[in-house]
């Protein structure tokens, strides 16, 4: 099943499956999704790969910019976690894909920064939480990706970037994680 703001976008990915349209930033649309993917079975795992970005020095952005990195990319994902937690089996899965920049804070990209590293230390205390239920939180730490997040930041304009990786790369190897339970794929894992 795959949850996100926007059908189309759903729909691009040419993944079958259920789509739940709904905002990872609305508590109650994190609850739906998850009610959804259990109308199906039981929950085995998730994948948020879920976020916003903004370009700019930190005096230049607006609050709202501020805000909406915070809810986009630390409290959305631990609210999708937090309603998925009662319902996932002993032994599943959480995987969080956070940037390279939780390792590699950036300049101009402080705030995007800040909520990655963020993510990255809730995935380790998270882990640690869960080791009796069997649970794999894996932090997913990928180098710039050509997901076209870059293309549509809340604010400012991206510098100029390499090329990234391919998503389906990306893709490939978080799933290769999940199966052999790996707990991070820091950025020198791609």
């Amino acid at each position: 099943m795959l949850f996100g703001r926007d059908q189309s976008r759903l729909a691009a990915t040419g993944l079958a499956g259920d789509r739940v349209i709904g905002d990872l930033r609305d508590p109650s649309a994190c609850d739906a999704a998850i009610h959804a993917a259990l109308s199906h079975g039981p929950l085995s795992g998730i994948v948020n790969a879920a976020g916003t970005v903004a370009f700019g020095e930190v005096e230049e952005l607006t609050d709202d910019v501020i805000d909406g990195l915070l809810v986009s990319n630390l409290l959305g994902p631990i609210r999708l976690v937090r309603a998925a937690l009662p319902h996932l089996e002993d032994g599943g899965f959480i995987a969080n894909i956070s940037a390279i920049v939780a390792e590699q804070p950036t300049a101009g990209m402080a705030f995007y920064s800040a909520t990655k590293a963020a993510l990255t230390a809730f995935d380790q205390a998270l882990a640690r939480e869960l080791r009796r239920r069997r649970l794999d939180v894996i932090d997913i730490r990928p180098p710039h990706t050509e997901t076209g997040l870059a293309k549509h930041p809340l604010a400012g304009t991206a510098p100029r970037l390499p090329e990234g990786l391919a998503p389906d790369e990306v893709a490939l190897k978080v799933v290769e994680a999940i199966q052999t339970g790996a707990r991070e794929l820091p950025s020198s894992a791609f």
